[in-house]
């Protein structure tokens, strides 16, 4: 009777992870990408559990530290170990880049770039690729945090499992974005924080459909942290009594202060990735080059090594003077130029909420400038760790959650929430650019946020031509094109020369408009020739091929398989391509409203 029941089990479990069976209620149901996302949250927050193990194991192992402490707050005697450690992970990182360089030769895509274009598919070995990167980085001491590496990691499983469940584009996307938001929620035990970084920073667009699996995945990957790892990230505001509206004047002047400050730092970043470039350093000695900067800076100063958690903490909790903050700031916004500029992995995320923590208490000091105002250091400290964290990442609702969710104050949040959006406003008026974009954009690419655009360049003329063309030989007579081609047989015929080179494209109602005694008046097919210029390339998307239609003033185009040989492969006509570009964007529309 057991036996029975047993098998009777095992067949119904079965039944339950049969992948078809999943792949079905996954794509039929909301409830079954639910279900996606509360496994991806699993997964995210076993991803970041893991690799924030192995980071507190090598900097215990290469720096000595004990068990307890961080170490960006460690007291750290031996001045050469300092100097030493970034360069040896420098050096070990170098020599991962030169392996890589033979053996993979596309670069890299990071969650917001595979959303933004390739509609979620991200690969699983780059991202263990990068992960590892950031650990190498991060554990030798650079001055990196490893949110990059842990929604990088996160991002490419939650991929791999949609790939395998066989989702949607939009589907996938959002399972990304769970990935991503399993990530960040787990690394700072915030669900709403890791929520709203994947519906602004990951997935682009905030849906209803999209808005319980990315929960449910934040608040999975949150429960997995606390019972594995059980860290939590709070800054205690003590009591300072309620906020007023005098309040808001110095910290709506911290955020636009801190937009600068943001903006400066991402520019510094690039300066010093150009002047790499620039360099006749190969790529994988810059780590090591770099290592020695940061190590003669962490002489200075062990508070640059690293994210900066321990010293977060360390400089929040007690008083330091002012020049000893600007100091700090400065030693770790280079550190980080230097680290990220040399070809170290990682990211500034928790970079910026240390240095924006450091200007927020230096505002503080401007208190006495604020008669009315009741704000105390620490609390402008927060204030500032958020405005700054948005102006170089982005997301004034995911670094207002992050304030909430790490102070459990709700007044706070709404002084926060000021000062982030304008932040957010003077980085977007002047500058435009988050971390992430600006990269993208100093790489040549054209995209301001993980909003959906890779559609438009999927839907390419190669896909929207037709094959079956008519065509002719640009040397015959008028009385050879009328005998091949009678009125009412086609509308258009392309004419190739004798090397099958397109030559223009002929109307046929026209030639039949004229004279029949057109040959008598001297005309030959070349006065009817038209477009001899003006074709469309394979790989043109909708938009180009819209563009090169309106500048032509044609109702249909021939299509060539490049500039130089000029072979006609098809045809494209206008009224199809808008059609088709008019679809698929009222399927993106209904995407976003909810509707599919």
């Amino acid at each position: 009777m057991l036996m029975k029941l047993d098998r009777r089990r095992f067949r119904a479990l079965r039944v339950f992870f049969d992948p078809g069976r999943l792949r079905a209620l996954t794509r039929r149901s909301e409830v079954g990408l639910s279900l996606a996302g509360a496994v991806v949250g699993i997964i995210s927050g076993l991803a970041v559990t893991g690799m924030s193990y192995v980071s507190n194991e090598l900097h215990q192992l290469v720096f000595g530290i004990a068990d307890s402490e961080r170490l960006s707050s460690s007291e750290i005697e031996n001045k050469m170990l300092l100097l030493t450690a970034p360069v040896i992970g420098g050096a070990l990182l170098g020599l991962l880049l030169l392996v890589l360089a033979k053996r993979r030769k596309k670069p890299m895509v990071d969650p917001i770039e595979a959303n933004a274009l390739h509609g979620g598919r991200l690969s699983l070995t780059d991202s263990i690729i990068v992960a590892v990167q950031n650990l190498i980085s991060n554990g030798f001491g650079a001055s990196v945090g490893l949110e990059a590496g842990y929604t990088q990691l996160a991002a490419g499983l939650a991929s791999k499992f949609g790939l395998k469940l066989q989702l949607r584009r939009s589907d996938l996307r959002t399972l990304v974005g769970c990935g991503a938001a399993g990530a960040i929620a787990a690394a700072f035990n915030a669900p709403l924080t890791g929520a709203f970084y994947a519906f602004e920073l990951i997935i682009g667009t905030y849906t209803i459909v999209s808005l319980t699996p990315v929960v449910v995945s934040a608040l999975v990957s949150t429960l997995i942290a606390r019972l594995l790892a059980g860290s939590d990230f709070t800054i205690d505001i003590g009591s300072f009594g309620s906020v007023v509206p005098a309040d808001y004047i110095p910290a709506l002047l911290l955020g636009a202060f801190c937009a600068g400050v943001g903006i400066l730092i991402m520019q510094g970043v690039a300066f010093v990735e150009e002047l790499a470039r620039k360099s006749s350093i190969a790529p994988p000695f810059r780590p090591a080059l770099g290592g020695i900067i940061v190590g003669l800076l962490a002489m200075i100063s062990p508070q640059v090594l690293s994210a900066g958690h321990g010293a977060l903490h360390l400089n929040l909790s007690r008083e330091v003077a002012i020049p000893t903050l600007i100091g700090l700031f400065l030693l770790k916004s280079f550190a980080s130029a230097i680290s990220i500029g040399s070809g170290f992995r990682g990211g500034l995320f928790f970079a910026s909420l240390f240095m924006g923590a450091l200007l927020g208490k230096l505002f503080a000091y401007c208190g006495p400038y604020f008669a009315d105002a009741t704000l105390t250091p620490v609390i402008y400290a927060v204030v500032g760790m958020s405005s700054l964290a948005v102006a170089v990442i982005g997301g004034p609702l995911t670094m207002t959650f992050l304030a909430l969710e790490i102070t459990g104050d709700f007044p706070i949040t709404a002084l926060v929430l000021a000062a982030v959006i304008t932040s957010s406003l003077v980085v977007r008026s002047t500058f435009g650019y988050s971390f992430a974009t600006w990269r993208f954009h100093l790489r040549g690419e054209s995209i301001r946020s993980a909003h959906d655009v890779g559609w438009i360049r999927n839907l390419t003329v190669d896909k929207l031509m037709r094959a079956d063309i008519k065509t002719a030989r640009a040397g015959i007579s008028l009385e050879e094109f009328k005998q091949a081609f009678p009125i009412g047989s086609t509308q258009r015929v392309i004419l190739v020369e004798e090397s099958d080179k397109y030559a223009g494209l002929v109307l046929v109602p026209e030639i039949y408009a004229n004279p029949t005694d057109a040959q008598d008046e001297g005309k030959t097919l070349a006065d009817f020739i038209h477009y001899r210029n003006d074709f469309l390339q394979p790989q043109m998307n909708a938009r180009q091929a819209a563009a090169i239609f309106d500048k032509s003033e044609s109702e249909a185009l021939a299509v060539v398989n490049n500039l130089i040989e000029r072979k006609v492969i098809g045809q494209l006509s206008e009224s199809y391509t808008l059609r088709r570009y008019s679809e698929e964007l009222d399927r993106r529309r209904r995407e976003v409203s909810g509707e599919i």
